[in-house]
C-alpha cells in the first residue's frame, strides 16, 4: 500500500451552504494492491464519508480519477478501481463482461466492508455502473452515468474496427514501442478522424500504450467484442432504464462527443424517470478531464440535494410487475398457485 501525495495546491474557499459548494482538496490519495480471487486488483482510494465508486472505461485506468477524487475526497469515501485487464490489476485469460466487472466492484465493496455506494461509470464504466445497479440494487445508492455506453447503437468507427477478426493481430504493430515512441503522431492521427479536444486525445494515446503487452491486448479485444461489434454496440440498457426511477440518476455527457454521440443522452434522460441530465458544451468524450472542478461540483451538489437508495427485492418487484400489467397478473397468479416453500 503506498500513499501517494497529491500535487501542492492552494486550499479553495470553505464549503458554503449555497447549492453549488466549494469542494477543497485533500492532502493525500493512496495506490492500494490487494488480490481478489487469486487476482491482483488495484485501486485507488482516499478521504472519509459516504461511499463513490468511480468506474473507468475500456482501456482505461483509476488515474483517470485523480483529480476527481482529490476533489471529492474531502466529503466521501472514494474507490476508484482498476478493472481486471487494466491498468495495474491482473489480466488473466477470463471473463470480462459487464456482470464480470460488476461483480468485481461488489467484492472490492465486500472486501472494504461498505454496505453500498454511490456508483459514477465512465464510457464502458458506464456500462459496468448500470449492471451493477441491476445485479445488486440493494447496494447502489445513486448513478451516475458519464458519456456511457450501452445507450444506443453508435459508436466510433475505431472502437468497432478493434472488434473485427484478426484485429488481435494488427495491435501488436499499432502498439510497438517505436510506434507509440512517435507520440506526436498519434493525436495528430487521432485529429484526421474526428477526435479534437486534448484529453480525448491524450487519453486515447495512453490507451494504444496501454497495449504494449499481450495480456493487455488479449483483455482489451475480449472486453471490447463483449460490448461492441462491427456494426456498433451490441449491448443496449434501454429497456430496462425504467427500473431506476426509485434511485437518483444523472447522466453527464460532452457535446463534442466523438467516441458515443451525445445524442444518446437525452433519450437515456428521458427513459430514467426523475434523472438529471448535464452537458458540457466544449467538453468531449472525457467530461471528467475537460473541466474537473465543474465536474466535480456537479457531483457534490446532486449528492447533497438527494437522498440515498434504500432498493431491495419487493420493490425492484413492483417496478417489473408495473411495466406489463398482463404478464404481472399472470405471474402473480403462478405464484399462488405454486407457493416457494
Amino acid at each position: 500500500m503506498t500513499a501517494i501525495p497529491a500535487p501542492t495546491t492552494p486550499p479553495a474557499e470553505p464549503a458554503s451552504s449555497t447549492l453549488s459548494r466549494h469542494v477543497r482538496v485533500v492532502p493525500t490519495i493512496e495506490r492500494v494492491e490487494v488480490w481478489l480471487h487469486g487476482q491482483r486488483v488495484n485501486f485507488t482510494i482516499a478521504g472519509q464519508g459516504p461511499a463513490v465508486v468511480l468506474i473507468h472505461g475500456v482501456a482505461g485506468r483509476a488515474a483517470q480519477w485523480d483529480q476527481i477524487v482529490r476533489l471529492l475526497a474531502e466529503t466521501h469515501t472514494v474507490i476508484a478501481p482498476d478493472l481486471l485487464g487494466h491498468g495495474e490489476s491482473a489480466k488473466p485469460r477470463g471473463d470480462y463482461s459487464l456482470g464480470a466487472h460488476a461483480s468485481g466492484v461488489r467484492d472490492l465493496l465486500v472486501g472494504l466492508n461498505l454496505e453500498r455506494a454511490s456508483i459514477v461509470g465512465h464510457s464502458l464504466g458506464g456500462g459496468i455502473a448500470m449492471q451493477f445497479a441491476y445485479q445488486f440494487p440493494e447496494r447502489c445508492e445513486r448513478l451516475v452515468l458519464v458519456s456511457s455506453g450501452g445507450l444506443g447503437d453508435e459508436v466510433h468507427p475505431l472502437l468497432r474496427a478493434a472488434t473485427l477478426p484478426g484485429s488481435e493481430f494488427l495491435l501488436p504493430f499499432l502498439a510497438h514501442p517505436r510506434v507509440l515512441s512517435a507520440a506526436s503522431l498519434v493525436p495528430r492521427a487521432l485529429g484526421r478522424i474526428g477526435l479534437r479536444t486534448s484529453p480525448d486525445l491524450t487519453e486515447m494515446a495512453r490507451g494504444y500504450q496501454s497495449l504494449s503487452n499481450a495480456e493487455a491486448r488479449s483483455a482489451f479485444i475480449h472486453t471490447l467484442r463483449g460490448v461492441i461489434d462491427p456494426t456498433g454496440q451490441r449491448i443496449n440498457a434501454s429497456d430496462r432504464l425504467y427500473l431506476s426511477s426509485k434511485m437518483p440518476a444523472l447522466i453527464v455527457w460532452g457535446r463534442r462527443d466523438r467516441i458515443i454521440p451525445v445524442q444518446h443522452a437525452r433519450p437515456a434522460h428521458e427513459g430514467m424517470p426523475g434523472s438529471r441530465l448535464e452537458l458540457f458544451d466544449d467538453a468531449g468524450h472525457f467530461p471528467q478531464l475537460d473541466d474537473p472542478p465543474r465536474f466535480a461540483r456537479l457531483l457534490e451538489d446532486f449528492f447533497h440535494e438527494t437522498e440515498p437508495a434504500r432498493l431491495d427485492t419487493g420493490m425492484m418487484r413492483e417496478l417489473v410487475l408495473a411495466r406489463d400489467p398482463d404478464s404481472a397478473s399472470v405471474l402473480e397468479r403462478l405464484q399462488r398457485e405454486h407457493p416457494a416453500a
